[in-house]
């Protein structure tokens, strides 16, 4: 199932204030966590702006937690935690090989999901959670990043397009009956300098 990344904050700074984040990667242990932070976030981002009965229909089945479980266990694909000290500021999912929902080539890895909760937006999370994967996806071999995300989200096309991610085509999404346009983006990551 096929998620717009979403990005619903300001940038203030490159580094987040007065915080020391990490990375956790999850595991089915983290299932529950999952689904209620996939949730919340998206319903945070998105709800407003979809018919209610097309958005409760969505996220009753893209974010049910056998779906989510079976994504877990899936080889080709990650999720991670952003934690600040223990508490848990946002996350993300990237996808390999046939576990993206597009492409799928050997040589891209797909930012499929990026959320952070709302209290921490504005904190330059978004920032150093986009360095983090970046070097992921740099230190795997893979040539380029890339996301879908909603032609709407002006502020994250916004975001994307500073950090040099660039349109490379667009992708139907359906958020219930309601077919919605993303626009895909990639960035190149053969430049990078290894950490």
């Amino acid at each position: 199932m096929y998620l717009h990344c979403s990005f619903s904050f300001l940038i203030l700074s490159q580094e987040p204030l007065g915080m020391q984040l990490h990375l956790q990667k999850c595991d089915l242990s983290h299932l529950d966590e999952i689904v209620q932070l996939s949730r919340k976030t998206f319903k945070d981002a998105f709800e407003t702006e979809n018919d209610p009965v097309d958005f409760s229909n969505y996220m009753d089945s893209a974010f049910h937690k056998d779906v989510i479980s079976a994504q877990i266990q899936n080889n080709d694909s990650c999720f991670y935690f952003v934690k600040a000290n223990s508490t848990t500021v946002g996350y993300f999912k990237l996808n390999e090989n046939f576990a993206q929902t597009d492409l799928k080539l050997a040589h891209s890895v797909e930012l499929e999901r990026i959320y952070i909760l709302e209290r921490f937006q504005g904190e330059g999370i978004g920032s150093w959670m986009l360095d983090k994967i970046k070097q992921m996806g740099f230190n795997k071999g893979k040539r380029f990043l890339w996301l879908g995300v909603w032609e709407k989200n002006q502020r994250a096309i916004r975001f994307y397009e500073r950090l040099g991610f660039i349109k490379f085509g667009t992708h139907p999404y359906f958020i219930g009956k309601d077919q919605q346009t993303d626009w895909l983006m990639r960035l190149d990551l053969t430049n990078l300098n290894p950490e």
